[in-house]
């Protein structure tokens, strides 16, 4: 009797162990037939790179004025690392020069009559027009001149010119979005819109007070619709 019970001892923990072991391999092979992480990702990432590429914006050659109704120089700045104020630069007067076959011949002239310049704020206003910051009696405009113009992409230029602040000339560099272009379909003469962006030092120009309280840096977002002449019939 006891030799019968030492043999079946082991075939006992045999079938035991058996019997556990079975169904985690059945848990496993649905796994084993799963497919990879990488296959499922694969056709996202097909479907990623068929993406169309964005169309290339259009852009008749000729001269076309700024509107001012529809173009805004907005500056905006850290006051005290508190808030972001903003101001804005209106009744823009400009001339853009665009070569669609040969952008780099492309040109812009701007200015910015202090008049136009509103803080939201009317005492704030008096202040910034005050020889404090642009002292705009002496100085009534502030202007830009391109000197380069390039390609940068589909849609985008990089605009290099002259900002010209309280007679103070520096280099600035404009990162440009064209937006549209083609014909206005009110005035129904030939119409391009841009947006563009640059930082510059408030301080390069000779309005730097209360800097680094209030900060050097002002960063500078322009929208603009220009339209040129009617087509001769």
């Amino acid at each position: 009797m006891t030799m019968t019970r030492k043999l079946l001892l082991p075939l006992a923990l045999t079938l035991a162990i058996a019997a556990c072991s079975k169904p985690a391999d059945e848990a496993a092979a649905p796994a084993a037939d799963a497919p990879a992480a990488t296959e499922t990702a694969a056709p996202a990432a097909d479907a990623a790179a068929a993406a169309p590429a964005a169309d290339a914006i259009q852009i008749a050659s000729g001269t076309y004025k700024l509107d001012p109704t529809h173009t805004d120089v907005l500056v905006q700045w850290s006051h005290f690392g508190f808030s972001h104020p903003t101001a804005h630069f209106g009744s823009a007067e400009g001339t853009l020069v665009y070569d669609a076959a040969d952008v780099t011949k492309s040109t812009v002239e701007v200015k910015l009559p202090l008049t136009g310049l509103n803080s939201f704020t009317a005492k704030f206003d008096e202040h910034l027009k005050s020889a404090d910051f642009f002292d705009a009696a002496k100085f009534p405009a502030a202007t830009f001149k391109s000197t380069k113009v390039e390609a940068n992409g589909t849609n985008k230029l990089t605009v290099t010119g002259d900002l010209t602040i309280k007679d103070i000339t520096k280099p600035v560099t404009l990162d440009v979005t064209i937006n549209g272009g083609g014909e206005h379909p009110m005035a129904k003469v030939p119409a391009a819109g841009f947006d563009a962006t640059t930082t510059i030092k408030r301080s390069d120009f000779g309005v730097g007070a209360y800097a680094p309280n209030v900060s050097d840096e002002v960063n500078i977002r322009i929208t603009t619709e220009a339209t040129g002449e009617k087509p001769a019939a």
